[in-house]
Order: C-alpha cells, then sequence, then structure tokens
C-alpha cells in the first residue's frame, strides 16, 4: 500500500509519513543512508526532514552530513528535484555547538543568510564567480543549499526559538530566563528575502510554543512582505493554534524514540546499536526525555505496549497508526536506522484503528499525559 499524501499548502503535496535523517552520517554510513532513502521513495514517501546540525549526537566532526548525505542521494540516484519535498532547519542559539557560526549566540538576520548560503558572506568579500562561490561556500561547509546539493530547500524551518521557552524534556516556564531576543519581523525579513530570492518555498517552525506561532502569523499579516509559516513541528500541544490558523502540524517522534516499539522493554534491554543504547551518556536531549528509568515514562510504555498486545497489533502499527488517525495532523516525522524498521512504519499505513482501540489509548493517555515532552 502507498503512503498516503496531504496538502501542507495549496501547493505542496506531502506524504503522511517523513523521513527524519537525523541518523544520517552517525548511525548510518552513506551507503546505508541511500537504503533507506531508496525504499522510503519506493515506497511513497516523498517527504524527507533534516537540519544542519545533525546527525544527532551532535558534535564538530559530523555536523552538516544528513543534509550533505541527503543532497548526495539526489544527483547519484538521479531523482528529479519535483518529486521530493525536502526540509531543513536553522540552529537557534547554543553554547554547546560551538562549530556552528559560533553558537550562534542568536537567530539574527546574519545567522540565518548564512545556514542557507551564506552568500551575503562570499560576496563582499571575494570577486564574484559562480563556480568561485561554490568553491569557498563548500570549504566553509555552512551552507544547507550546498550541503544538499540543491538550488532550493522546499520547507525551512526555525529549529527552536530565539527566546528562553521550556523545550527538550523541560515542562514549566521559568519567567527569570527570558532574555531580549532577536525579534519575529527580524527573521521573517531574513526568510522572506530567502522565499523572494528563490532559495526556500515555504517556512515553518519546530519545537515552537502557541505563542510563538501566533507571533510569527501576525507579524506576517501585518507585513505583506513577510512569509507566512505553513507548518509547525513539535510535540505540544499546539492543535487548536493549528486548527485555527490553518498551520500544518508535523508530528515528530511518534515512536518515544523507540520506546513505543516495546525493544526497550525487552528482557536484554535492545540491541547494543539501539540509539539510546549506542549512545548512552552521549545523548543527554534524547536521554532525558526518553528514559525508562522514570516511573511515568515506564508505565505509559508498558500501558500502550499492553494495549497492542492485547489487539493483536504491532506496537510500531499502533503508534504510528494513532498518530496519522488525528486529523489535524498532516504528516509524522519518524527516524530509522534500518530497513525493517523502515517497513514496519510504513506497514502502519494499512492499520485502522476501531473506536475501542482509540479509546483505550485516550485514557492512558489523561493518566500520563505527555511523559516525554
Amino acid at each position: 500500500m502507498a503512503v498516503p499524501l496531504s496538502n501542507l499548502s495549496p501547493n505542496l503535496l506531502v506524504s503522511k509519513l517523513c523521513l527524519g535523517t537525523m541518523t544520517f552520517g552517525e548511525q548510518n554510513s552513506l551507503s546505508e543512508s541511500f537504503n533507506l532513502l531508496d525504499k522510503a521513495f519506493d515506497s511513497g514517501i516523498n517527504f524527507f526532514d533534516s537540519a544542519e546540525m545533525y546527525p544527532v549526537p551532535q558534535r564538530a566532526e559530523t555536523h552538516g552530513r544528513s543534509e550533505e548525505y541527503f543532497g548526495r542521494w539526489l544527483r547519484e540516484r538521479k531523482v528529479p528535484r519535483d518529486r521530493v519535498v525536502f526540509a531543513t532547519k536553522v540552529s537557534g542559539p547554543s553554547g554547546q555547538m560551538t562549530w556552528i557560526r559560533g553558537g550562534p549566540t542568536s537567530l539574527d538576520r546574519r545567522n540565518i543568510q548564512e545556514a542557507i548560503d551564506n552568500s551575503d558572506f562570499l560576496h563582499s568579500n571575494f570577486v564574484f564567480i559562480p563556480q568561485l562561490l561554490l568553491y569557498f561556500c563548500a570549504l566553509i561547509n555552512s551552507c544547507s543549499l550546498l550541503r544538499a546539493r540543491s538550488d532550493y530547500i522546499d520547507l525551512y524551518q526555525v529549529h527552536w526559538p530565539d527566546r528562553y521557552v521550556p523545550m527538550f524534556g523541560e515542562t514549566d516556564y521559568d519567567p527569570v530566563r527570558q532574555y531580549n531576543p532577536v525579534s519575529f519581523e527580524e527573521q521573517l525579513d531574513a526568510l522572506g528575502r530567502a522565499v523572494d530570492a528563490g532559495k526556500i518555498r515555504f517556512i515553518g517552525v519546530s519545537n515552537e510554543t502557541p505563542y510563538g506561532v501566533l507571533k510569527f502569523l501576525q507579524a506576517a499579516e501585518k507585513n505583506p512582505a513577510y512569509p507566512r509559516i505553513i507548518s509547525v513541528q513539535s510535540k505540544k500541544r499546539l492543535a487548536e493554534c493549528c486548527h485555527l490558523e490553518r498551520v500544518g502540524l508535523l508530528a515528530y517522534s511518534p515512536l518515544a524514540m523507540g520506546l513505543l516499539s516495546g525493544k526497550y522493554m525487552l528482557p536484554d534491554g535492545g540491541a547494543n546499536d539501539a540509539r539510546l543504547n549506542l549512545f548512552r551518556g552521549r545523548y543527554s536531549e534524547g536521554e532525558s526525555r526518553y528514559n525508562l528509568s522514570d516511573p511515568t515514562i515506564r508505565e505509559a510504555t508498558k500501558a500502550y505496549l499492553s494495549i497492542a498486545e492485547r489487539y493483536d497489533i504491532h506496537p510500531v502499527s499502533l503508534a504510528i497508526a494513532f498518530v496519522l488517525s488525528h486529523p489535524l495532523v498532516t504528516s509524522a516525522v519518524f527516524g530509522a536506522s534500518k530497513l525493517w524498521q523502515l517497513e514496519e512504519v510504513v506497514s502502519a499505513c494499512e492499520v485502522k484503528l476501531n473506536p475501542e482501540i482509540i479509546a483505550e489509548i485516550d485514557e492512558v493517555h489523561s493518566r500520563f499525559p505527555n511523559p516525554c515532552s
């Protein structure tokens, strides 16, 4: 069965499954990444998500490889560019990833421009020759367009806000931690210039809050020169905002980084090359959010796995089918490091959950709301 399609925008048709590439270049070699992309594309997936900081765990030696591997696949497999939807993200402020524009300290106009193609920097420092531009951009390895070997990015997303918000495992808002951020208008102006130049087609946000989504939308409404965000990639409660403001909801980590597959609940704790085992002690963001030593997370996982067993449904199918059944989810962004994992997710498109199963899932969620938020 082919993966169904959905409109992220009237002019942007995407598959209901989106393959995330955050394992490409770390867990997956170039040839393994190609095989995953081949299988996904042949299965009807046309939507692929990356980020300039990928793969994870993030480190200076590998950053940008996920975009690079996708770009090489496009060229070497001779995939028509208009047959795929390529999404990637610009990194926000970070005190850790100093190899990405020194942090960056902010997500201002300069950082956005440099992340996309760095052309303004190069134009101001070198005599402009197209080949020279490509050469220097490749040398400094700071250009998403060059790494992806594409003339344009279909969906360019702000990876996380340029202001303090609780995210990546945090839940409570602390007003003391707020600082003076780059304005929504400055970010939209930079993104709008890239749209006008044909470097990106549409813009979106990730790990954003309802407040942030509305501020972006209000700024675009006031100034017709600014592009309007068409999507938000988030695990937070944004359904109402997305529905009423006509913003596509991209649900990421539908398997809770593999917890809902049940592999980490096995007697041996899962295979040694499973992500949370392979990178134990090296991937703080993932380990803090998806930690089975947390009683709430463990009990929630056991409850969902119990539903799958009771109805004789593969736990991966249960999780993916549930996410895809939500009327506001445009696409589910998932990761796979092995072909059989990809096949399990794709096969979930054939699974339809009856009202009784949905009701049991909702009951577990009412007891354990967003345990991995």
